[in-house]
């Protein structure tokens, strides 16, 4: 037993404080050994995380010495170090796993002080590829910017002070969201980080793209010109100040790094204080008797009755609480929304970029066991006939197409009113609704031939291992084949544009409507049949998560 399994007795002692800040550095080493002996996949990967690692920060350090002497040094250096601040702040949010020691309930039944223990924890959160990382991005900073003595002096207190800052953040934040992080809610901000990380990308694109437009990096003066007084990047910023010879605005930069150092400091005191001795109220509601529900109320009083009411209600469930499932839907809507709007704002989109947003959302419709997981069991059971599994197909494409034919009008409107192209409106409407009906109906199709699993552990894991190639085939596959069967809609389409019929343009929108409806109602029942033949084979498949 581990000495963080020994219990204490409310009367035991307190422990001696002064030594702890070593116990601390060993007890994170020896955590960060042991992880690396449970398999030789990890230890691959913090290895190559390292060396990665390493490369970039040796690139970046070069990379911001070479930036010395110039005009928009200061500029470059103090964004993204207030860049690197705020994802030190929000990180922890969404990797909540990364670091066994964010967690300071482990530490609840051992007698410590609040005051010594958070020493403790500060200095022990520098070991890591993190802390390295940007240890090399603020000795990069203050080398680019320090000039004379004046400029060294206030580079030997930058470093440090914005280090300390980093950590006591990252530490404020997780000790705040502890019992958050550690719930379904948690769990699923881990799994929306790759969101985030989907996002991010594309605005970094965006604004790349408008600083070329705007004459290089003067554009961001302004923005630096802000961010040098905020905590993140004041000590950085201080650095320049000084070196320029505004000692008293450098040394007031500096205090504003001291004073959000101390605050945090408090603040995580408080927060640790308040997790170690006060009762977790997350259990309470399952305490409560619970609430009887009678009839059919809110939404599901609006479905059909029967089968397809009992399945689009699961399905909708899915979409809620699922953490993979909310994932793929906030993934699929954020990025079909952000691909035709940023090119749009840029001025060099298109109104049928809008059709991105129905593939994003029509992808969906695959794998549609999957998600079931093991408990598919109980779908199998209910289905006898070829009926049986069409009605159960249909439902769970009517959830697709209630949450993805409004957000579809949505986008090509809202894409066609910022480009100001009304006229192709309509034909990006069909086209939309086709490819909408054919991913859904080759969605059903690849559903029962070439099911496969979905982890439940793991935010990046969406196939099991050896399934990798079951899935290429769904995707791929159904891709070429969405292609084929929506020629009938994008030839005629083509065709309007290539001879200027525009205004014939509006014959797309029932014409996709109906095409739309009896490609998806053949798929729907192609598919039916071979579910219900293949329904072992399929349990098999999904249950190998």
């Amino acid at each position: 037993m581990s000495v963080l399994d020994t219990p204490v007795s409310a009367a035991a002692p307190a422990a001696p404080t002064t030594g702890l800040i070593p116990v601390f550095v060993t007890l994170k080493l020896t955590l960060l050994r042991n992880g690396l002996r449970q398999s030789s996949g990890r230890r691959a990967a913090f290895i190559a995380s390292l060396v990665f690692t390493l490369l970039l920060a040796a690139g970046q350090v070069l990379g911001l010495v070479l930036l010395r002497g110039n005009e928009h040094a200061d500029t470059v250096v103090v964004l993204l170090t207030g860049i690197v601040a705020l994802g030190w702040a929000v990180l922890p949010l969404f990797f909540p796993s990364g670091d066994d020691t964010l967690d300071p309930t482990r530490l609840v039944m051992l007698p410590l002080r609040p005051e010594p223990l958070i020493r403790a924890l500060l200095v022990s959160s520098m070991i890591g590829i993190g802390p390295l990382f940007t240890l090399c991005l603020v000795v990069g900073s203050v080398l680019a910017l320090a000039h004379g003595a004046a400029g060294v002096v206030f580079a030997v207190l930058a470093v440090p002070l914005t280090m300390l800052l980093c950590v006591a953040l990252s530490r404020a934040v997780a000790t705040a969201n502890v019992r958050l992080l550690n719930s379904r809610k948690g769990r699923d901000l881990a799994v929306l980080s790759g969101l985030v990380i989907a996002v991010g990308i594309q605005f970094v694109n965006f604004g790349a793209q408008r600083l070329g437009q705007a004459g290089g990096l003067s554009a961001l003066d302004p923005a630096a010109g802000v961010v040098r007084w905020l905590p993140g990047a004041s000590a950085v910023g201080a650095v320049e100040t000084a070196s320029d010879g505004a000692y008293g605005v450098a040394v007031l930069q500096v205090l504003i790094t001291v004073a959000a150092l101390v605050a945090l400091m408090w603040m995580w005191q408080r927060s640790l204080v308040r997790l170690m001795t006060s009762p977790d109220g997350s259990t309470l509601a399952a305490a409560e008797p619970a609430r009887e529900e009678s009839g059919r109320g809110g939404l599901a009083a609006l479905l059909p009755e029967g089968r397809t009411a009992t399945v689009m209600q699961r399905g909708l469930r899915y979409v809620a609480r699922d953490p993979k499932t909310k994932a793929a839907w906030v993934t699929a809507l954020a990025v079909g929304a952000i691909m035709p709007l940023l090119n749009a704002v840029q001025g060099t989109g298109s109104v049928y970029f809008a059709c991105f947003a129905a593939g994003m959302l029509g992808m969906l419709m695959y794998n549609q066991f999957g998600q079931d997981t093991s408990a598919f069991w109980m779908v199998a059971l209910t289905i006898s006939t070829p009926r049986d599994a069409y009605v159960e197909l249909r439902a769970r494409a009517l959830v697709l197409l209630l949450l993805t034919v409004p957000f579809t009008l949505v986008v090509c409107v809202v894409t066609a009113a910022m480009i100001g192209d009304w006229r192709s409106l309509p034909g990006a409407l069909g086209l939309s609704f086709a490819l909408l009906s054919s991913m859904v109906a080759t969605g059903a199709v690849a559903s029962a031939l070439f099911p496969y699993s979905i982890p439940q552990e793991g935010a990046f894991k969406n196939v099991v291992p050896g399934q990798g190639g079951l899935a290429w085939i769904s995707i791929l596959g159904g891709m070429v084949a969405v292609a084929l069967l929506s020629a009938p809609v994008i030839v005629p389409t083509i065709w309007m544009h290539l001879t200027d019929h525009h205004d014939a343009l509006w014959l797309m929108v029932p014409g996709g409507l109906v095409y739309g409806a009896l490609i998806g109602w053949a798929g729907l029942r192609f598919a039916a049949v071979r579910t219900a033949n293949r329904l072992p084979e399929i349990l098999a498949a999904v249950s190998k998560g």
